[in-house]
């Protein structure tokens, strides 16, 4: 069925917060309740009031927490979320287009896929929003169950890039715990040097190493060296050499 074409099935119950979310202006943040208590959230952004309306139920339909914006400018007001999200984005847009807005967006909603949609589309304005990391470019009119599929998969995107900024946080959070000297030893030890030779590089005794060592090992809860290695990869830690 077409996104656009008449709806037979009944609409989907509505959680009376929903009414209150979709009338709010965008930078109202008096009735938005904590992302950790909500259900993923579809953005919608769209300047055809039709289109917004009618992506709202869907999305509803789907399961989902639709917010909806005519315009980016609308959009960029919303902060950040830290529940999984995607964005629906129409190419053609009254102030910033769409191609515009996800440039704009690419750093610090990373964690945020897009999913292009439009009345038209050529090849290089296809490739374009590829390049730029879209995970779907669709022509309207589109197919609701095409539509529902992009944004699960979108979503779970979404959900992965989300579970891997939690790691990276609590691994700086436990790189940070860390004294100067422990980030220094553990430089060093995840380098490839032995307890010696970092004794040698610091100008400190092996049996301080090894101290230092099994406090490094504690604080960034390291079961292995190996783990360590790979922790210290996350952090894109560079080895310290003294002369």
């Amino acid at each position: 069925m077409s996104l656009f074409a008449q709806r037979e099935r009944p609409p989907a119950r509505q959680d009376p917060r929903q009414h209150v979310r979709s009338t709010r202006k965008p930078n109202d943040k008096s009735n938005v309740s904590s992302d950790s208590q909500r259900r993923p959230i579809v953005f919608v952004v769209d300047d055809d009031v039709s289109v917004r309306e009618s992506l709202e139920l869907l999305i509803q339909h789907g399961g989902w927490q639709p917010e909806t914006f005519a315009s980016a400018t609308a959009f960029l007001a919303r902060p950040r979320v830290d529940v999984p999200s995607c964005l629906l984005l129409d190419v053609s847009l009254p102030d910033l287009n769409g191609l515009e807005l996800q440039q704009r967006i690419a750093d610090d909603r990373a964690d945020m896929p897009i999913i292009f949609i439009t009345g038209y589309g050529d090849v290089p304005m296809t490739v374009r929003a590829m390049k730029a990391g879209a995970v779907e470019f669709l022509t309207k009119p589109i197919n609701d169950d095409a539509l529902l599929s992009a944004i699960s998969h979108a979503l779970d995107q979404s959900r992965a890039a989300l579970g891997h900024d939690a790691e990276i946080r609590e691994v700086r959070e436990r790189y940070e715990s860390l004294s100067r000297r422990e980030r220094e030893v553990m430089s060093l030890v995840v380098s490839g040097l032995l307890n010696k030779q970092v004794g040698g590089e610091l100008h400190i005794s092996e049996i301080t190493v090894k101290a230092h060592r099994g406090k490094v090992m504690r604080k960034m809860k390291a079961d292995s060296l190996a783990d360590l290695v790979n922790m210290a990869a996350r952090l894109h830690l560079t080895p310290v050499r003294r002369a």
